[in-house]
């Protein structure tokens, strides 16, 4: 092991080795676990459901220093909604633990099998991927989601959230890895990183000695720094900059349901609508009071010219460039009359994030030409953009939502985190 393989200064040699050590460890356990069988896995995840709730007082209490922080720092209310955990949260995220459990094991399957020419018998066959850092933000859902997953697979990971929920992300741990040991599972198949320098990141994302894949997990910012410094693989999870598009033919009763749903339910996370855009036809009878109702939900109106001019007395704030590239993760909205689907598709298609799109409409003409045309994760018709979930598509957790195209694209389950070898059964073949 040595600072050079970094290519980062040594200025903190000290850091470098506390951390590849607990890489080291995390590589260790994962070839112990990669062995493990369902039973023994699924009675760990069956463990971590219960001291997650057994914990509750300890976690909810670490949490609530943890919130008193944030907002002393001044940390605005939509970030404050992600970080925070109650009695009822707690008892979902350990409910999302117990729906992993009943998931089928997806290592050591045998995805083909076949016969060469010479006789041999080959098989392809699923494993682990091995060493998983999660990098990302103030989401303690997010330590429980990538454990229960990572234990699943048979893989380790390597928890690195963000220092504002630390003494949450402490008190989770410790319930998860007191977990592993009553279940005879080895404990640093969770490890969390409590260094907060931003070296720690540097350094966790060039072990590629000891790390098989990161996944961070967070703003743009954060997802743009570990593309860019990182040698170890690394699946990007996007923006979600969506967008409702309510076409001519579209039922109003059914447009208002979705858009408010998309906008307001929870505007703090990545599968929120962002950019409402809506067809000049069905504009003047429905937009106006679509945007009485969005303003009546708190919700801040970024608007087109003609937007605004349908509903002067709410003061919509001009939209510009910014407004339809922005997520905004929090109760805004920007708002454009398009002339037809076509706009609407190259409006998407100029500032997506290829996360979650959606159109409401009746027409099965106009909805098959836009989930066609549409590149995105997840393309809708007649539905919201916040169905873009592991939990809501029944992998019952998700590691983050991919936006790329390789290897995994979309919410990610525990198929996400395999990867496959190739088994060969011979009686002395040899290449001639």
């Amino acid at each position: 092991m040595t600072l050079q393989k970094t290519n980062l200064s040594a200025q903190n040699s000290e850091l470098y080795a506390q951390l590849f050590a607990q890489t080291r460890l995390a590589q260790h356990a994962s070839r112990l676990l990669a062995n493990a069988s369902s039973d023994s896995k699924n009675a760990a995840l069956q463990q971590m459901a219960i001291q997650l709730l057994r914990h509750e007082s300890l976690i909810l209490e670490a949490n609530a220093l943890d919130i008193e922080q944030a907002t002393a720092r001044g940390m605005k209310q939509n970030l404050l909604d992600r970080l925070t955990l109650t009695p009822a949260r707690l008892q979902t995220i350990a409910a999302g633990v117990e729906a992993v459990v009943a998931l089928p094991d997806p290592i050591g399957v045998t995805l083909a099998s076949w016969q060469l020419s010479n006789g041999m018998q080959m098989e392809k066959r699923s494993v682990p991927l091995g060493v998983i850092v999660m990098i990302y933000e103030a989401r303690p859902n997010v330590t429980v989601d990538a454990a229960s997953l990572t234990i699943k697979t048979g893989n380790a990971v390597v928890l690195r959230g963000s220092s504002d929920a630390l003494r949450t992300n402490r008190a989770i741990t410790k319930a998860l890895r007191e977990a592993l040991q009553h279940s005879h599972l080895p404990i640093d198949a969770i490890q969390l990183v409590e260094f907060t320098e931003h070296e720690a990141v540097d350094y966790l994302v060039r072990m590629n000695e000891t790390v098989d894949l990161v996944i961070p997990r967070g703003g743009a910012g954060l997802i743009q720094s570990v593309l860019q410094k990182s040698t170890v693989p690394v699946i990007e999870t996007g923006v979600g900059n969506c967008h409702v598009y309510v076409d001519s033919e579209a039922d109003p009763e059914m447009a208002t349901r979705i858009t408010l749903n998309a906008k307001t339910q929870r505007p703090s996370v990545c599968n929120s609508t962002e950019t409402l855009l809506v067809h000049e036809k069905i504009a003047p009878d429905w937009l106006p009071q679509m945007l009485t109702h969005l303003h009546e939900h708190g919700v801040e109106l970024h608007g087109c010219e003609r937007t605004r001019a349908l509903a002067p007395q709410l003061a919509i704030i001009p939209a510009n460039q910014d407004d339809w590239a922005t997520e905004y993760l929090d109760l805004k909205l920007a708002v454009k009359i398009v002339a037809d689907v076509e706009e609407a598709i190259e409006h998407i298609t100029n500032y997506g994030t290829r996360h979650t799109e959606s159109i409401v409409t009746r027409s099965e003409e106009t909805a098959a030409l836009f989930l066609q045309r549409i590149d995105a994760t997840a393309v809708y018709h007649n539905a919201s953009t916040r169905l873009t979930d592991g939990f809501v598509y029944g992998f019952g957790a998700e590691i983050g939502i991919s936006t790329q195209k390789l290897h995994a694209r979309g919410p990610m389950g525990l198929q996400a985190l395999t990867s496959y070898k190739y088994i060969g059964y011979g009686n002395g073949q040899i290449v001639q």
